[in-house]
């Protein structure tokens, strides 16, 4: 038999069940829905193709959004795997399928990458939809996290003004778009502004801190739980994983071209 409930006791039901429902509504994830890959977690990092499952065992793989199928994403998840989805954030690239997209008045200079040139991060209106896209198609395939990159423009000569301030609220943009699909972020790089966007991120992702003498100032992430996912290219590994065991990295040795060699700390 139902039981009908009557009274204030009833009107607080409502009430409760409403604001249940706003809040399922839409918006972002909560940030316990979310993936947070935690210091010291073993990854392999492979954009050079379709990911290799058998290149590594290791719980997390980071491999390009736009080489990459659900089935492959798919394939990883069933081995138990946690799935980074690779995507250009601050450079046009004439290899993408969706290239005719990005307005000519948004590209730059060109960034040292064979058909890469820097994106004018200040046109948020234009960039945005076209970043959503993108992350779109990570969470279609079901990627857990997104590892935007060039996230740091405004350090190199890009051919637009940018300012420290620009990059600031570019990045965190690209965190927003990545929470309100579900997905974890990295921070790639962007060293600077680690202290102002630590919180922002799910997770860092570093190449040659060790080189640089500069792995120190990804403190922050590890202190809040997150992972820093970090290679080096020119540096052995007795070079640098004493350090970055110390300092709590997920560290590697990689080729530059990022195929499914590693070697790990």
């Amino acid at each position: 038999m139902t039981r009908r409930i009557r009274g204030p006791l009833a009107v607080a039901l409502v009430v409760l069940l409403v604001l249940s429902a706003g809040c399922s509504s839409g918006g972002p994830a909560p940030e316990e829905a979310r993936w947070q890959p935690r210091p010291g977690t073993p990854w392999q990092w492979q954009l050079d193709g379709r990911a290799d499952p058998a290149a590594a065992d290791v719980p997390v793989y980071d491999i390009d959004g736009f080489e990459n199928s659900a089935a492959d994403v798919a394939r990883l998840h069933r081995d138990g795997r946690r799935v980074i989805c690779y995507i250009n954030a601050g450079a046009w690239e004439d290899f993408r399928p969706d290239q005719a997209r990005f307005p000519a008045s948004v590209r730059g200079g060109p960034n040292g990458w064979d058909g890469e040139r820097w994106l004018d991060i200040r046109r948020t209106e234009v960039l945005r939809p076209l970043l959503e896209r993108r992350f779109d198609m990570c969470r279609d395939k079901g990627f857990d996290a997104v590892e935007p990159d060039l996230m740091d423009g405004y350090l190199h000569d890009t051919g637009f003004p940018l300012t420290a301030a620009h990059q600031l609220a570019y990045n965190r943009m690209i965190a927003r778009i990545a929470h309100e699909r579900g997905l974890s972020v990295g921070l790639k790089n962007d060293l600077p502004q680690i202290p102002e966007l630590a919180g922002d991120f799910d997770f860092a992702v570093n190449e040659e801190c060790a080189q640089y003498g500069e792995c120190a100032r990804l403190t922050p992430f590890v202190e809040a739980g997150k992972a820093v996912f970090h290679v080096e290219y020119a540096l052995t590994v007795r070079e640098f994983c004493a350090e970055a065991r110390r300092l709590g990295l997920s560290s590697m040795r990689k080729k530059p071209a990022l195929d499914r060699w590693r070697q790990p700390c």
